[in-house]
């Protein structure tokens, strides 16, 4: 063979190889597409995947128009302003809501007020004076059980305590609550956002510590509870949305699971004053209170609405948010 042929033939064998190798790095990159493709699919399948498993009264509401419902009255009252979580229930055809009231400062005393409604919408406050002032009450939850009524509230510096009441007006101070470990230890406190879910006769309390994460324990007398496990059931993030703080509101079972609402902000730093924290409303589910699984279209309500509360009034769920004014949702798809 010439020298000419010779070096057409490595010239034409260069050629092959780089065809092949553009080839291959086609292929590879095409598949790659596909891959790619094929995962967001199936992320975006699993998600409206994992929505559906969510009951539509839990989580689809739509704001009522004539919000706000009820706010502090911006006056020289006692209760000029409201604030953190307050708690309606429905009983015998009346509204019944207790909130925090306070002068407007963050360092004045937080007394606890009552409201009542026929409608849930117009809202009547029970006295011009706090029903209660003989301790610091806010971010209260209130349950019904045998005949009397059980609150369990923060006091002053987050320290959470419980009162009772046989009408829902009269309030008797029952002491603050101890939390100890699995194994007994007593845990350093503040507990804040005490929240009660009764079932077969036990009590379990979902309690938070500084916003971090929500625990749940569980009592014989109401006032010690110890924890059912020592880890969290509910850790902030990972999404944006609850990425800075969490605190559960309220259990409702339906259908078999268990929906916890919980408000939650973006913001770490939300215990600054200075800071801007945005707080929102948030549902998760379980099948045995441990294991929880949020919502994939949280927040459940556009803005900065939170305290969520759950209500059903006979026929429907209404969901309310407590937070600096009450606001009212109505379901989605009528009921």
């Amino acid at each position: 063979m010439g020298k000419g042929n010779e070096e057409a033939g490595l010239y034409g064998q260069a050629l092959i190889k780089k065809y092949i190798t553009m080839k291959t790095f086609m292929y590879l990159a095409v598949t790659l597409l596909c891959i790619n493709l094929l995962g967001c699919q199936n992320k975006k399948k699993n998600s409206t995947k994992n929505e559906s498993k969510f009951a539509k009264e839990m989580v689809e509401f739509t704001p009522y128009e004539g919000n706000p419902l009820f706010s502090g009255t911006d006056t020289g009252t006692w209760d000029k302003k409201i604030r953190e979580r307050g708690y309606i229930l429905f009983e015998d055809g009346i509204y019944k809501m207790w909130y925090t009231g306070y002068k407007g400062e963050d360092s004045d005393p937080k007394y606890l007020g009552y409201a009542t409604s026929k409608d849930g919408v117009n809202w009547e406050r029970y006295s011009a004076q706090p029903v209660f002032s003989g301790k610091w009450t806010e971010d209260m939850f209130v349950i019904k059980n045998q005949g009397t009524y059980y609150m369990y509230a923060e006091g002053e510096n987050d320290i959470a305590h419980l009162l009772t009441s046989e009408d829902g007006v009269n309030w008797q101070e029952q002491g603050d609550l101890i939390i100890l470990t699995v194994g007994g230890d007593t845990i350093p406190g503040p507990y804040g956002t005490p929240t009660v879910w009764i079932e077969d006769g036990k009590w379990y309390l979902f309690y938070e510590r500084d916003d971090e994460a929500i625990w749940l324990a569980v009592s014989d007398d109401h006032i010690t509870w110890v924890n059912v496990q020592d880890k969290p059931v509910i850790d902030k993030g990972p999404k944006e949305y609850d990425a800075g703080a969490v605190a559960a509101n309220q259990v409702v079972k339906f259908k078999g699971k268990y929906y916890i609402f919980y408000h939650a902000s973006s913001n770490p730093d939300w215990s600054n004053p200075d800071a801007e924290a945005l707080w929102s409303s948030n549902v998760a589910m379980s099948t045995d209170l441990i294991n929880w699984v949020k919502y994939p279209g949280n927040p459940i309500v556009k803005g900065d609405s939170s305290s969520p509360i759950l209500v059903f009034d006979g026929e429907k769920y209404r969901l309310y948010t407590m937070h600096g004014k009450v606001c009212m949702y109505l379901p989605k798809h009528g009921g």
